[in-house]
């Protein structure tokens, strides 16, 4: 598994950087580079006990209406106000998030060449006059944000299109590594919501086609191409995180069975076939697709025609990573570490 995660790390960098030094198709670009995104993601997410953010059913069926409130409020400030300003507010916001995003992607990768006590001993800091507000933080963190900061100043000078995607992509894999469905219908109910919400919003009204090209941060991967008329083709995050939670979930479903990565191989392969017809009707057309409308049905599709052909639908319904709770083991563990004031 490990082996595999490493090859799959190196690929992923190896096609960011593809593009400064070779001509690479972009629609092939857009499929390996959220593919292999979702796969470092997933198998990263594998841990001894659940991501530490779990969905519940009433927040599945809150975020269409959360995610759409936030979409038309962000079209009615580009609107209304000046885009520039807008812009640099978000800039400043992505610069933190962007850094903490960015480190605690690169930090598994540092912590091996790294004093243990340096990884293992906790620096508790207090904001001054405010006593009760603390950060709790390891010297490795330090370091590998260090990286972090360098790329987020590099994006906020000089909105790179590298530097958008190296960011881009370490939100991708926080955000699938870090958060958790609890459930497949908890999965199931936010996928279909999300499922109305891309189409609505895309097909219906200029809403996400307009602040998607007038949103200056890192919350789309931009693909450079031979078009003069249009430099870039572009994937937005959503449509690398929401499918790739509820495939992580699916691999960390066969783990707790100790079976071989049977589901994950479905649902991943239905999120393949998802992002490639995204890319075909795309092309097709020549318009903006919502990617959910083809890879909600190809992920859940694959994965239920599976289930139902091992005659094993109950046990998939049943799992609850929510109720799993975290292990004794991981709470020994946490309370051994130092902590320095």
């Amino acid at each position: 598994m490990k082996n595999c995660e490493r090859m799959a790390n190196v690929a992923l960098a190896g096609l960011t950087l593809a593009p400064l030094v070779v001509k690479v198709e972009p629609n092939i670009n857009v499929i390996l580079t959220a593919c292999l995104a979702v796969y470092v993601g997933c198998y990263r997410s594998v841990k001894p006990t659940p991501p530490t953010e779990t969905m519940s059913n009433e927040h599945a069926m809150r975020f269409p209406f959360v995610g759409s409130a936030m979409l038309l409020s962000l079209f009615l400030l580009f609107k209304f106000l000046s885009k520039d300003l807008v812009n640099a507010v978000l800039t400043c916001y992505f610069f933190v998030l962007g850094i903490v995003a960015l480190s605690a992607t690169l930090l598994p990768a540092m912590k091996r060449f790294l004093p243990k006590h340096w990884n293992d001993d906790s620096i508790v800091w207090h904001f001054p006059y405010v006593r009760s507000l603390e950060i709790e933080f390891t010297r490795s963190q330090i370091i590998a944000a260090i990286p972090g900061t360098f790329f987020c100043a590099w994006y906020a000078s000089q909105k790179h299109w590298l530097a958008n995607n190296i960011l881009g992509l370490a939100f991708c894999i926080q955000g699938i590594e870090m958060l958790s469905l609890g459930s497949f219908k908890t999965g199931a109910i936010l996928l279909a919501g999300l499922f109305v919400y891309d189409i609505f919003w895309v097909f219906f009204t200029p809403v996400m086609v307009s602040v998607a090209k007038s949103f200056d941060a890192p919350i789309k991967l931009l693909f450079p191409t031979a078009d003069a008329a249009r430099p870039f083709s572009m994937l937005g995050l959503g449509d690398i995180v929401i499918p790739g939670i509820f495939v992580a979930l699916a691999l960390r479903f066969d783990v707790s069975r100790g079976k071989d990565s049977q589901y994950f191989k479905s649902a991943f392969l239905g999120y393949t076939v998802g992002l490639v017809l995204t890319i075909i009707v795309m092309n097709w057309f020549q318009a903006a697709q919502p990617a959910l409308l083809y890879i909600v049905p190809a992920v859940i599709g694959f994965l239920a025609a599976h289930v139902l052909w091992n005659g094993e639908v109950k046990p998939l319904m049943e799992f609850d990573e929510s109720k799993a709770g975290g292990s004794s083991e991981g709470g020994d563990k946490t309370n051994s570490t130092k902590k320095v004031e």
